[in-house]
């Protein structure tokens, strides 16, 4: 504080003691001192001045605010703090303070000056005042209690910020995402996420760190100290805090509690990632791909996947994985442990969710319904994957020919393609799969066992998905559409073979006369021309046939079915293809046409028969 300008002055004359008579002594108190304190004062103005802070009379108050101050000079200071005046400046960093002895203790910051040590510690302090707060901690003192809830503090900075606690303030909040603190350098420390910055640095890893004290934690990892053990299990932590939270593992104590569906968590930061699952918020988003997290740890995790680090190996097979949980999770297929068994079927499971899933087969539960489409599955996971039909994600994508899938383990099988690797052997005819469940489904080829029955026609299927696709031709529906023709299918596969009409693609290819096909299992056919194969003989006239389907059609003779009928005149016809070529008849489409005369046609085969009148070549021979 500028020392005050006096305005009167001690005359030459002026007596310098005053001599003080008591009951039981007299002594001599130098003129101008403070009767409390001794203080010698320059003049008798300033020793009023001095003892009104004896008084706690506070004559000088902020207009702005109402805060009192004893002294004129120390409303001059408070008022800086209104109008963001800091006239203060460092010329070592630029940065600006509003009183002058703020700069002359930011200053030692540059300078390094701590004189002032503690006698118990050794910690070293820039201000005798910091050093009196510090030796609270080796005391116990905590002179500043809050009155509502009777906690103390050290400081009363603390009892300050703690107070607004009760208060529910939260004056300082974030520019950036609108998070608010109720102190400022806990908005300073936040503030740490969004610049990146990390100030606190490890000297022998080199790894960085946003708060002090999560330096000092990692730190111990290298000295290996764990100071604080738990008296119940003998677990060591590097940190009392963590021991505190350790114990209510023990003692069952869940203090934080989410106020939306009542779940309880140990610890305050698992509740607010809890919390996140309610709001939605996926704070932590992968800079690859773009995927979002509600933890970092998640987020870290997510990582490996891109970088291909799978840092935790089983020390038995030599398989690796990304996760050490997942590691934990596999040693238990070498071991055999299943500790988790079903009280109803008693089938055991290694892992416990993968119990609790089981147990909604039992109880007929699918809690995971998708929002879009309201299917139900038993298990969250199995949602996520069907999520992706929806939205298109394929997140895994082979690096050899670009495929992408919704699946980690459908690219996994897919891979055993270009490695030609078919692991799965039929022990009957020696066929081999590179699935597991293709080899289970083709089994049944051999025990004839067909245990997908419709309920509308009883016609059986080895697969549930053959089923699901044969029930679309009683409902009639075809939900896989083309864009270009806006033809629809009843089966995905049946749509992507179309599609190959519009593009022209035919990739499998016959080595013997390089004809073409749009589909493997027409290529598959047309190899038993070259092959001479006809394996599908009809047992009324002894024909042969390269195609089941070819038979199928020709018995149609014998019988005189003619199953596909036109809803329009009612011709009937033995193939349905006949009748799609029939009904374009009475549409009038006429979707072939010569690209020399413009002529159109309503089938193929006429096109190629007009095709010779152009050419010259004989029309019939």
């Amino acid at each position: 504080m500028e020392q005050i300008e006096e305005s009167e002055e001690l005359s030459e004359g002026e007596e310098k003691n005053h001599h003080v008579q008591t009951g039981e002594k007299s002594f001599t108190r130098a003129k101008n001192s403070c009767p409390q304190t001794g203080k010698t004062l320059p003049n008798k103005k300033s020793l009023k001045l001095h003892m009104r802070v004896h008084g706690g009379e506070k004559m000088h108050t902020c207009d702005q605010c109402g805060k009192s101050f004893t002294w004129k000079e120390h409303l001059k200071d408070h008022i800086k703090i209104h109008t963001g005046e800091k006239p203060h400046t460092c010329d070592k960093c630029g940065k600006s303070f509003t009183l002058k002895e703020n700069l002359n203790r930011h200053i030692k910051m540059h300078t390094g000056e701590k004189p002032h040590t503690c006698d118990q510690c050794g910690k070293s302090f820039a201000y005798n005042q910091n050093l009196k707060i510090h030796m609270r901690i080796h005391t116990g003192e905590k002179p500043h209690t809050c009155d509502q809830c009777g906690k103390s503090f050290i400081r009363k900075y603390s009892l300050n910020e703690h107070t607004k606690i009760h208060t529910g303030e939260k004056p300082h909040t974030c520019d950036q995402c609108g998070k608010s603190f109720v102190c400022n350098g806990k908005l300073k420390i936040h503030m740490r996420i969004h610049t990146g910055e990390k100030p606190h640095t490890c000297d022998q890893c080199g790894k960085s760190f946003s708060l002090k004290d999560n330096l000092n934690r990692h730190i111990k990892i290298h000295t290996g100290e764990k100071p604080h053990t738990c008296d119940q299990c003998g677990n060591s932590f590097t940190c009392n805090r963590s021991l505190k939270i350790h114990m209510r593992i023990h003692s069952g104590e869940k203090p934080h509690t989410c106020d939306q569906c009542g779940k309880s968590f140990t610890r305050k930061d698992r509740l607010n990632e809890h919390t996140k699952i309610h709001s939605g918020e996926k704070p932590h988003t992968c800079d690859q791909c773009g995927k979002s997290f509600t933890r970092k740890e998640h987020l870290n995790e997510h990582m490996t996947i891109h970088m291909g680090e799978k840092p935790h190996t089983c020390d038995q097979c030599g398989k690796s994985f990304t996760r050490k949980d997942r590691l934990n999770e596999h040693t238990k297929i070498h071991s055999g442990e299943k500790p988790h068994t079903c009280d109803q079927c008693g089938k055991s499971f290694t892992r416990k969710e993968h119990l609790n899933e089981h147990m909604t087969i039992h109880m007929g539960e699918k809690p995971h319904t998708c929002d879009q489409c309201g299917k139900s599955f038993t298990r969250k996971d199995r949602l996520n994957e069907h999520t992706k039909i929806h939205s298109g994600e394929k997140p895994h994508t082979c690096d050899q020919c670009g495929k992408s899938f919704t699946r980690k383990e459908h690219l996994n099988e897919h891979m055993t393609i270009h490695m030609g690797e078919k692991p799965h052997t039929c022990d009957q005819c020696g066929k081999s799969f590179t699935r597991k469940d293709r080899l289970n489904e083709h089994t049944k080829i051999h025990s004839g066992e067909k245990p997908h029955t419709c309920d509308q026609c009883g016609k059986s299927f080895t697969r549930k998905e053959h089923l699901n696709e044969h029930t679309k031709i009683h409902t009639g529906e075809k939900p896989h559409t083309c864009d270009q023709c806006g033809k629809s299918f009843t089966r995905k596969d049946h749509l992507k073979d179309h599609i190959k009409i519009h593009s022209g693609e035919k990739p499998h290819t016959c080595d013997q006369c390089g004809k073409s096909f749009t589909r493997k299992d027409h290529l598959n056919e047309h190899i038993t021309i070259h092959l001479g194969e006809k394996s599908h003989t009809c047992d009324q006239c002894g024909k042969s046939f390269t195609r089941k389907q070819h038979l199928n059609e020709h018995i149609t003779i014998h019988t005189g079915e003619k199953p596909h009928t036109c809803d329009q005149c009612g011709k009937s016809f033995t193939r349905k293809e006949n009748l799609n070529e029939h009904t374009k008849i009475h549409t009038g489409e006429k979707p072939h046409t010569c690209d020399q005369c413009g002529r159109s046609f309503t089938r193929k085969d006429h096109l190629k028969i007009h095709m010779k009148t152009h050419t010259g070549e004989k029309l019939y021979s």
